[in-house]
């Protein structure tokens, strides 16, 4: 085969596994680049050359390495480019004495460490012609780096850029970030002349030299192609010609100098004017080609050099899990004393200290270059690439288990928008509880129906209320310039004022205040509200149905997990037209989902004086009429006259229920019913809904599903007497 056709080949293996890991990755809250590493390491000797030898030689021959090394080398660089491009200053303002201090010590701290191992290792595992002290300098550097990009998106994902603890772990991971380039470029200098000798300070001189330059003159250029894309409006293709032409001289003049290619595109990105704009149309035409097509095929060059096959003996093994031990206690160690030094809590020192021990696609950076310069050895290689990838693993689920969700949210800096009121509604009886309803709006210009029927089932004179509008972005790279917590403070911002336009178009104006709308970055919108939905513990989850992208199931997809999981009462709101919720349908079959949906319509009865209810008891021949009208009428009976003179009971015998009550819905405004065999909507496997009532039903639909029988829906509506929940529940 070609050798051109063959690199092909192995170009579109690539891709395609670094995507399909990636997602697997991502679906257990992992770093899709987590996933994409995984995968090129799937590839290489580790495994694909281990289960099948034969077939690893033949699809990743020698010749083609070198075809390899350079399309991961231009993804490199402009990966880099883009990391100094989203490394803001608005990072650099919080706190950053105590930032510097956190990020010192979490350096100094593992550094040393490192550099005291290596009196262990150098003899075992280094080259005979690798001098001590670019070994150790080399080890020390991959030992105490922490990856920006990936914390940035840990934070972004987790919601904690709105926090005092995301925004200091943000500036510390920044001061980290460019701290360790400054080390590695030290290390790349000594490595390259095989000591701290007179060249190697000369490169280091020539390096500083040409920093200075891309903060003087490089900016101020920089600065006139960014008046010029102001001018224009847009970023053309000429400009962008001109932007990447200068990323790879940069590149080349670091390499020139005697560092490496990567920081003459990292210090490019760094230097940018960060003109919102500019930066943002830049970032977006530059990472999809890079992150989808260029990184992973580092990812696969990294993965082919990985062989976790030399680790052939128990000592080796006992060396990498002591690497490892250290790598993690002495970031951990040097961020937590410093941040409790500094003054910060035991839980929130903690997180930062999980949060700075994240690596990522950093350390691999790192690591190749010590690789191609020969500082490190294959065996060494394997042994931090299996540390860069524990390490980074684990930081979500430890700052989980940290810093959970339910503290993230007392943390969290709340716009105005998102504070309960601080006054209450005049209340004429005395109440209970404060009533809630959660609304996930996933497009606030389309679901102004679904917000109106909340205010319909919460809001009353009788009881403080709130209804929280929660919009999910949804974020689907991981990678992605708007996974950045600037971009994403941008799109929350965004989203929020569009909620407000929705929520001021609601009728009468005085239900507007009582709307509390909440918006939050999430990887996986089901999940993410199950999740608040268990934190808050609202009384009910009103959910708009949306036909899902790969089902025609109404109650499929996001709905469906929704149903499922929600640890609360939920509601799915089938919208089919028309503004009135003035008569109102139960079908009623006495299970516990029928009984939420008839305390939704009394609530909605109660609160609108106009409202009219008819109740549905379709019977077969199976069921004795008596007892279940006995214990319909006692629960209605204990409702004031102004509210049972609205209510009809209405009692029919059908062997197809189902048919009945679609006929009765074409006289309604909304049918309210719960899930149940009866009406045709049931779960069956993989927590799937049945809907074929929500297709036949003639009137827009309500579908209620309980969670517990001890939610109270009406019981501070009236303290005064025993509710009708009371009377379900006994």
């Amino acid at each position: 085969m070609h050798i051109v056709i063959l690199v092909l080949v192995e170009v579109l293996i690539v891709i395609g596994l670094s995507r399909l890991v990636g997602l697997g990755f991502k679906s257990i809250k992992q770093p899709l680049v987590i996933g994409e590493i995984f995968a090129g390491i799937m590839l290489g000797p580790s495994l694909l050359g281990l289960i099948a030898p034969h077939l690893a030689t033949n699809l990743f021959p020698p010749e083609t390495m070198p075809f390899l090394n350079v399309l991961s080398q231009i993804g490199l660089i402009f990966f880099m480019f883009l990391i100094g491009l989203e490394l803001n200053p608005k990072y650099l303002r919080n706190n950053l004495k105590t930032a510097i201090f956190i990020s010192n010590l979490s350096i100094i701290i593992p550094f040393a460490s490192a550099f005291v191992l290596s009196l262990l290792l150098y003899p075992l595992v280094a080259h005979n012609n690798v001098n001590f002290i670019p070994f150790a300098l080399f080890f020390g550097a991959a030992m105490s780096i922490t990856a920006f990009p990936v914390l940035a998106r840990i934070i972004t994902e987790n919601n904690l850029q709105g926090t005092r603890l995301g925004s200091l772990a943000l500036t510390c991971a920044a001061v980290d970030d460019i701290t360790a380039w400054c080390i590695l470029a030290v290390a790349i200098a000594v490595a390259r002349h095989g000591d701290m000798d007179q060249q190697a300070i000369f490169i280091i001189i020539k390096s500083l030299i040409y920093m200075g330059f891309m903060f003087t003159v490089g900016r101020w250029f920089l600065q006139l192609l960014s008046t010029y894309h102001r001018r224009a409006g847009r970023l053309s293709q000429l400009l962008l010609a001109v932007i990447y032409m200068g990323v790879v001289a940069s590149a080349l003049i670091t390499e020139f100098i005697g560092i490496h290619l990567i920081f003459g595109a990292f210090l490019l990105g760094a230097v940018m004017p960060k003109d919102a704009e500019l930066v943002r149309e830049l970032a977006v035409k530059t990472e999809d080609f890079v992150l989808i097509f260029l990184l992973p095929i580092f990812f696969a060059y990294s993965g082919l050099k990985t062989d976790i096959t030399l680790l052939d003996r128990p000592k080796l093994w006992l060396l990498s899990a002591l690497i490892l031990l250290l790598a993690i206690a002495g970031k951990f160690i040097g961020a937590y004393v410093a941040a409790r030094l500094s003054g910060i809590n035991k839980k929130e020192a903690s997180a930062i200290g999980w949060l700075m021990n994240t690596r990522g696609l950093t350390e691999l950076i790192v690591l190749n270059i010590g690789l191609e310069l020969n500082v490190i050895t294959p065996l060494l290689f394997t042994m931090l690439v299996i540390m860069a990838l524990v390490t980074t693993f684990m930081t979500s689920p430890l700052l989980e288990l940290t810093y959970p969700k339910r503290l993230i949210r007392l943390d969290v800096i709340e716009p105005e928008a998102e504070k309960p009121p601080k006054t209450t509604p005049e209340i004429h009886e005395p109440y209970i509880n404060q009533y809630r309803i959660l609304v996930p709006v996933a497009n606030p210009s389309t679901q102004k129906g679904l917000l109106q029927l909340a205010t319909a089932i919460a809001i009353n004179y009788r009881q403080p209320a709130i209804v929280y509008p929660l919009s999910l972005i949804e974020l689907e790279e991981n990678y992605g310039f708007e996974n950045t917590p600037t971009e994403a403070n941008r799109l929350i911002t965004e989203r929020r004022q569009k909620l407000e336009e929705l929520i001021n178009t609601l009728e009468p104006p005085e239900t507007r205040s009582y709307i509390h709308p909440i918006v939050r970055i999430s990887s996986n919108v089901a999940r993410e509200t199950a999740q608040i939905a268990k934190i808050e513990q609202p009384d009910l989850v009103l959910v708009g149905w949306h036909r899902p992208a790969f089902s025609n199931n109404r109650l499929g997809g996001r709905v469906g997990q929704i149903l499922s999981t929600a640890p609360v009462d939920v509601a799915v709101f089938i919208d089919k037209g028309g503004n009135l919720l003035q008569s109102l349908l139960v079908p009623y079959s006495g299970n516990i989902h029928d009984d939420l949906a008839l305390i939704i319509a009394l609530r909605m009865l109660i609160n609108c004086d106009i409202c009219m209810l008819q109740v549905l008891q379709v019977f077969t021949s199976d069921y004795i009429q008596d007892e279940l009208s006995y214990e319909l009428n006692a629960m209605i009976e204990q409702l004031p006259r102004s509210v049972r003179d609205r209510i009809e009971i209405k009692t029919v015998t059908s062997p197809e229920p189902m048919k009945t009550v679609v006929a009765a819905s074409e006289n309604v405004d909304l049918t309210i019913i719960g899930t149940s065999r009866v009406w045709g909507i049931e779960r069956q496997t993989l927590g799937r809904y049945t809907d074929q009532l929500a297709i036949q039903c003639r009137s827009s639909l309500i579908i209620t599903r309980r969670y517990s029988q001890v939610t109270s829906h009406l019981a501070s509506l009236l303290p005064a007497v025993n509710t009708p929940e009371a009377i379900c529940n006994s």
